[in-house]
């Protein structure tokens, strides 16, 4: 078959079929629960929960009330339920607020009550609730460190659920005796739904002792008062066997194979093999880039281990080990460490981008690279490897004009890569 004339609006068409998998009116349509003899509450945390929300009121047939928090300016208008907004990826006040505000909603609530949780990735960062004798600065420092660290949002969310007043389930069990129906769009590799937004209304088995080898093997510098709080078994969360949990339901509606599958099936349409590498991929950015350059150098020169035209396509969540002062995100800097691998190789063109629409902490979701990208940075006498090495992949594309601008989506399945070699 003829080549792909506009390889960049091929990729940017199988992102949109990626996003569109997991669009949580499509999801949650499918997974409404029963109506109670009592109240319906709705609470929910994540950069896709007013979706979220605006989808469950749209389908829910029934009074209902409630409140979820999304970072700012990802808000959309709901008509029952309150759509609060807070900072992300650091908390702020706004997100302290907006805890409180979770936790009172679900109160004083019978077992005739539900409680419906409306939960996907950011949402760690958006409920600040530190518990006794810690402050909101000391989330923030944790927050930071944990951020700077390296560490795969697993362990990231381990410790924070184990420094937190609504995380680890607590929402659930301030619920108690309402039953609590978990609705959750996961961002974690290997679809935990107890890890995804450090699960404030589902129970795992991880302890303070977890966590405090987390802190331990990244070395992570952390306040007095909260290493102090990590050493008391207050910092334990609820485990799955407490009975306040025995009537509560949890679904993944929602995840990165999914949505690799529905861009894998884009593909084909269009005439292009496609091959799913995992949709589990950790570790950190930089490193995980250079794994799919040399899969992408193979193909394109010796045709295995696939046989081009083909589109390579992986997701989960790789991590970066900040030691510069750039801007940008993991997805970037998987795309330039990327770019360095395929430099001169002929017909390899890639998009890495976080489903959520952001990535890192400016409001591009990712970008695109292909075999040209490192000629033409050193064209404007801009050097590549320097700006990898400083964590500058932001400024790398957006010289280029190269930056990948979607806007929020509205859902949350991770990040989504495509390797179209041809």
């Amino acid at each position: 078959m003829a080549p792909i004339a506009d390889p960049r609006a091929f990729l940017e068409t199988l992102f949109a079929s990626a996003v569109a998998a997991a669009d949580p009116a499509l999801v949650i349509a499918s997974n409404l629960p029963e109506r109670p003899k009592g109240r319906t509450v709705v609470v929910g945390a994540g950069k896709g929960a007013a979706q979220m929300a605006r989808a469950f009121e749209n389908l829910w047939r029934g009074p209902l009330s409630g409140a979820v928090v999304t970072r700012y300016g990802f808000g959309v208008h709901c008509e029952r339920i309150e759509v609060l907004e807070a900072a992300h990826p650091v908390p702020d006040e706004r997100g302290l607020h907006a805890s409180k505000r979770l936790l009172a909603e679900v109160r004083g609530l019978t077992k005739d009550d539900l409680v419906v949780a409306l939960i996907c990735g950011g949402g760690s960062a958006l409920l600040p609730s530190p518990p006794p004798g810690l402050s909101l600065q000391d989330e923030i420092v944790v927050n930071r460190a944990l951020l700077a660290s390296g560490a795969p949002i697993s362990a990231m969310n381990c410790v924070r659920k184990h420094v937190s007043a609504i995380k680890g389930g607590r929402l659930a069990a301030a619920a108690y005796p309402a039953r609590v129906v978990s609705l959750v769009v996961s961002d974690i590799p290997g679809d935990d739904p107890a890890l995804v937004a450090s699960g404030p209304t589902i129970a795992d088995k991880s302890t303070r002792a977890d966590a405090l080898k987390i802190v331990e093997r990244y070395g992570l510098s952390l306040p007095e008062n909260v290493m102090q709080w990590l050493a008391t078994d207050a910092a334990d969360a609820p485990t799955p066997s407490d009975p306040r949990f025995l009537r509560n339901e949890v679904r993944v509606i929602a995840s990165a194979a999914v949505s690799l599958e529905a861009a894998a099936a884009r593909a084909r349409e269009a005439g292009i093999e496609a091959i799913i590498l995992s949709d589990a991929i950790e570790g950190e950015a930089r490193e995980v880039g250079r794994v799919h350059a040399a899969i992408a150098r193979e193909v394109a020169v010796r045709s295995r281990p696939f046989s081009k035209p083909v589109v390579v396509l992986s997701g989960g969540e790789t991590t970066v080990t900040i030691k510069g002062q750039g801007k940008g995100g993991r997805n970037g800097e998987f795309l330039l460490s990327l770019a360095l691998g395929i430099d001169g190789i002929h017909g390899v063109s890639a998009l890495a981008a976080d489903t959520d629409g952001i990535d890192g902490s400016e409001d591009n979701a990712g970008a695109f690279a292909d075999s040209t990208t490192i000629a033409r940075l050193r064209g404007q006498r801009l050097d590549p490897s320097a700006l990898l090495q400083r964590n500058d992949s932001w400024t790398a594309f957006d010289a280029l004009g190269d930056i990948f601008k979607p806007g929020p989506t509205g859902t949350n399945v991770n990040d989504f890569r495509a390797i179209l070699v041809q």
